[in-house]
């Protein structure tokens, strides 16, 4: 076995290893110190796509967690990123909010319900009915089908939403067209992360509290992983899955001393 190269670069989720909703988990801010005092290029990652890097900063702020606009990549980024380089100066239908919506008005894409190229479904606390049958329409009459992600749920303080994977899946079994999710785990979302920061798989980590999306995106993008229990996986269902972080730890806390001993 060769020695593991040191590590020059770090990617995080956010929700479930830096914060729960509005609130700080306790290391959170410690860990986010220690990559800037040690000048590793770091990136944190969603796949929320409801919000800007922005509106992400300022409520990290909120927090205490003090993070540059562009530290943050999230689904709706990577989708955007991805549909320029497809189908540069396209047209989309979109199911979503600010965060979506403004990533592909920044890359030049128009926004219509006429024959758009694409249908992109995103994240947003309040899907409509009406909506989500223009986009079936669409996508019968030819629209290639985009998902931000394939997160059957997401957080909120009253328990689960139903997110994007759920309303894929309606539009999926009305239309018979599965859509391209973009966001984790397709290495696609991680490898343009890397690209933003300039990292290599060899000498990255990545960090994340869910096996099915944080760690496998890791694994199969070639980097080590670490798994917080402070999220969605437990201890007791990483066994479940055929494949294992690099390491596991209860909380980010633990990684602090981390950012120093793998450099």
């Amino acid at each position: 076995m060769t020695e593991p190269k040191p590590v020059d670069t770090w990617l995080t989720d956010m929700d479930g290893v830096l914060v729960h909703e509005e609130r700080s988990i306790p290391g959170a801010s410690d860990f986010i110190a220690a990559l800037q005092a040690s000048g590793k290029k770091f990136l944190v990652l969603t796949n929320n796509s409801i919000f800007t890097p922005r509106d992400l900063r300022a409520r990290l702020l909120v927090a205490g967690i003090d993070i540059p606009e562009t530290s943050i990549w999230t689904s709706a980024l990577a989708t955007a990123q991805f549909l320029d380089d497809q189908r540069p100066g396209g047209t989309a239908y979109v199911i979503g909010e600010a965060g979506l919506t403004t990533a592909l008005h920044e890359i030049g894409y128009v926004l219509t319900e006429r024959d758009p190229d694409y249908v992109v479904l995103g994240e947003t606390r309040t899907y409509s009915f009406e909506a989500i049958t223009k986009a079936i329409r669409l996508i019968t009459e030819g629209a290639r089908f985009i998902a931000t992600n394939p997160d059957p749920t997401g957080p909120s303080q009253e328990g689960p939403l139903p997110a994007t994977g759920s309303v894929a899946a309606l539009i999926t079994r009305a239309t018979g067209v599965a859509p391209y999710f973009v966001g984790k785990p397709n290495p696609l979302m991680m490898r343009s992360a890397l690209n933003r920061i300039e990292g290599h798989s060899e000498t990255t980590v990545m960090i994340g509290d869910r096996m099915d999306t944080d760690i496998i995106s890791g694994l199969e993008a070639g980097l080590r992983s670490v798994l917080v229990l402070s999220g969605s996986t437990g201890e007791h269902e990483v066994e479940r899955f055929p494949y294992r972080p690099t390491r596991i730890v209860a909380s980010i806390a633990d990684v602090v001393p981390l950012v120093s001993a793998l450099s």
